[in-house]
């Protein structure tokens, strides 16, 4: 497949050519100039013998280092203790308090004191189960200072699920808050869920240090294990006085020596524990944070993520704090905190440079303030690039998110937009994964001296591929087993032809290594069925410029008479209708043509300003004319719903509907839709609002049994 780049591009372009084409200049450059090692690497990559095992290549091998170290001593050290590293705003809690790096560091240093007046030491595992507080970011850096693992967990999962998870990476302490805040009036009780947890699982860590919260005090049991977050900072600071022994060390580690695991959901229903390399995680992080989205030392970035999912761990908590740059904690919601104003008070009163989000919160946004009349109120031409992770982001939502931002009008029929040299004009979409860690594909916009230098964005496509990233698109076979089968001789696909997007080996610096104690999941799961390639799960093409294009996971993929269609190429296509806020595609099985699409979609307007009847026909009418009657959407399969649900991260739960469709279908009996407590299909552990899953099944309930 011959690709060709824009001119503008161009940086980008030789960066990436480059980078495959000599790995270790490129990567022994970088890691050398961006990162502090206590022990230079002298070689970027070690792989190998047998090429079968080229997935566990090894990044700086012989490299040794500190990631505390390299987010916050050696900022002090270099000067900058008295810039701020950390700015915390809670709108749920009325409060902003501003951290220097000189501060982040008495924190973090008396937040280890504690871990290790308990035991924690090198290798050993810490369980966090919080909310956007400081107190996350410093436990996380405090593990780090002493070579200790952190797995963080999204606060308010579920006792199972978190159970699950404990069992797995046996903590030898656990750290947790009482009680997360989702607005001024609603608390999430956040101990007793941990208590339920700990009843659950097999093993119990040695303590569990809580962070007493004044929306819920909880008296806490000493005979469990049980200790006040504050008691023990200042039974630390004696302990530590009297030994003589104040000041905590950083504990040097290889290069792949674990930083963190962070589960990511299997479809066993064993969670995987994705294992991220130190080192090669450093180095990735400061790359993109340099190259990609552009940011400077002494910058601000806001990263709308809570720490419990990758793209907060990379850009909320270590990348900003490795650049030496300021991140934003917020402890909100995009809307109903009180408004749909305040991430702009946030741009605005933060100076905030770089923004990073999923689409779904673009999505929130439009839908709540379609006119932009919050966005009006501020002034943020200070900001230079707002990017977009997480989802796919369809061409009507990126393009509605430009005219917001920027005050422009964008063409519904403007596929690019060329990145000018004036601020606050670079919204671009990129694509990463958990298991990645940092973006496989992007518009980078640090890279030269303006934004002229920088690819023109292209509608619908999450940019090119990022150095270190060879990706291609190989063919689905029909004749391949769709779950045990193995394709040793892929076939690439030709430019825009939808296939399985994989990544050639070894995969670039920043990826997981294994997952935790699963060498073998870690095999079969990613590199068995394309030998010599990272399977990213994901479907998309590869234009002929270059840039890639995701359209949904393998298996959101519908299969309609023969005819593979992406679910994602549906919704862009419902998105342009200007009566539809939100939607989802899935498919329902068809006693013709096998399976067909169906529609779940909330309206931006209520009442509608047209006819619901005369919406479905639009819709129909627009998929066919787009993609043709292959597509085999009928207005009897388009069902209009007030709420979609999604993970808390703001991720459509896809599976889980499709599940629900098939259930109900294979009951082939009809089942009573007010009683959601028949739903056979279990409630994801990620799930932002469990109501949500019961308001679902009523509706597929009611349409699959007519």
């Amino acid at each position: 497949m011959t690709v060709s780049v824009p001119a503008a591009g161009s940086l980008q372009q030789a960066a990436h050519q480059s980078s495959i084409g000599d790995p270790h200049a490129f990567w022994m450059k970088h890691a050398l100039e961006l990162v502090d090692w206590a022990q230079k690497p002298s070689t970027a990559v070690s792989t190998p013998a047998d090429g079968n095992m080229l997935h566990k290549a090894k990044w700086f091998p012989d490299g040794k280092l500190n990631i505390c170290y390299n987010a916050v001593d050696r900022h002090v050290e270099g000067g900058r203790g008295d810039q701020i590293a950390v700015i915390y705003d809670s709108p749920v809690t009325g409060t902003v308090r501003k951290y220097t790096y000189n501060e982040l560091l008495r924190e973090v240093k008396a937040l280890a004191r504690v871990l290790r007046r308990h035991g924690v030491v090198k290798g050993d595992t810490v369980l966090l189960y919080m909310a956007m507080v400081p107190q996350t970011l410093v436990a996380m850096l405090a593990c780090a200072r002493l070579g200790a693992i952190h797995s963080v967990v999204f606060g308010g999962f579920a006792p199972a699920e978190l159970a699950k998870r404990i069992e797995d990476c046996r903590p030898k302490v656990v750290l947790s808050n009482t009680c997360g805040l989702e607005s001024k009036c609603k608390v999430v009780p956040y101990k007793p869920l941990l208590d339920a947890a700990l009843e659950l699982a097999a093993f119990r860590p040695h303590a569990t240090i809580i962070l007493q919260r004044e929306q819920l005090l909880v008296p806490l049991d000493p005979a469990k294990g049980e200790c006040y977050w504050d008691t023990e900072l200042a039974l630390a600071a004696a302990s530590s006085d009297e030994e003589g022994a104040g000041d905590v060390a950083c504990e040097i580690v290889e290069s792949d020596h674990p930083l963190y695991l962070m589960y990511t959901s299997g479809t066993t229903g064993k969670p995987k524990g994705v294992v991220r390399p130190s080192g090669p995680h450093a180095v990735a992080l400061l790359y993109a944070q340099r190259y990609m989205y552009g940011l400077h030392p002494g910058e601000t970035m806001f990263t709308l993520s809570d720490f419990g999912w990758t793209l907060g761990h990379s850009y909320a908590a270590y990348g900003p704090l490795l650049n030496g740059s300021t991140t934003i904690i917020y402890e909100g919601k995009p809307v109903g905190t009180p408004d749909a104003g305040q991430l702009y008070r946030v741009f605005s009163e933060h100076h905030v440079r770089v923004f990073l989000c999923a689409p779904t919160v673009v999505v929130i946004l439009r839908r709540t303030d379609p006119d932009g009349l919050f966005r009006a109120k501020y002034d943020l031409t200070h900001m230079r690039g707002l990017f977009l992770a997480g989802e796919r982001c369809t061409p009507e939502i990126h393009r509605w998110w430009i005219s917001t931002i920027s005050g422009r009008r964008v063409p519904a029929d403007e596929p690019v937009i060329a990145c000018g040299k004036d601020v606050c004009n670079v919204v671009s979409d990129n694509w990463w994964q958990t298991e990645s860690g940092s973006p496989m594909t992007g518009i980078c916009i640090g890279l030269g001296s303006s934004g002229s230098d920088a690819a023109p964005i292209k509608y619908g496509s999450a940019g090119l591929m990022l150095p270190g990233c060879d990706l291609r698109v190989l063919r689905v076979k029909e004749d391949l087993d769709e779950h045990d089968g193995v394709d040793e001789d892929p076939e690439f696909a030709d430019c825009d032809e939808v296939g399985n997007i994989v990544a050639k080996l070894p995969m670039s610096p920043g990826f997981f290594s294994t997952l935790w104690k699963d060498d073998q999941r870690f095999f079969e799961s990613y590199f068995r069925r394309y030998p010599g390639y990272y399977d990213t799960g994901d479907t998309g093409t590869i234009d002929s410029e270059g840039y890639v294009h995701i359209l949904s996971r393998t298996d959101d993929v519908i299969k309609v008479a023969a005819h593979r269609l992406s679910t994602s190429s549906i919704e862009e296509i419902i998105f342009n209708h200007g009566e539809i806020a939100e939607c989802c595609v899935v498919s329902r099985p068809d006693a013709i043509k096998g399976r067909v699409p169906m529609v779940f979609a909330a309206l931006r307007f209520s009442p509608p300003r047209v006819p619901a009847d005369q919406i479905k026909k639009d819709l129909v009418q627009l998929a066919r004319e787009r993609i043709g009657p292959i597509v085999s959407l009928y207005a009897e399969n388009i069902v209009f719903i007030d709420r979609i649900p999604k993970t808390r991260s703001g991720k459509i739960l896809r599976m889980m509907i499709r599940m629900m469709i098939d259930s109900v279908h294979e009951s082939n009996v009809a089942c009573e839709p007010s009683d959601p407590e028949l739903c056979p299909i279990s409630t994801p552990a990620t799930i932002e609002d469990v109501s949500v899953k019961a308001e679902m099944w009523r509706v597929i309930v009611a349409e699959i049994s007519d």
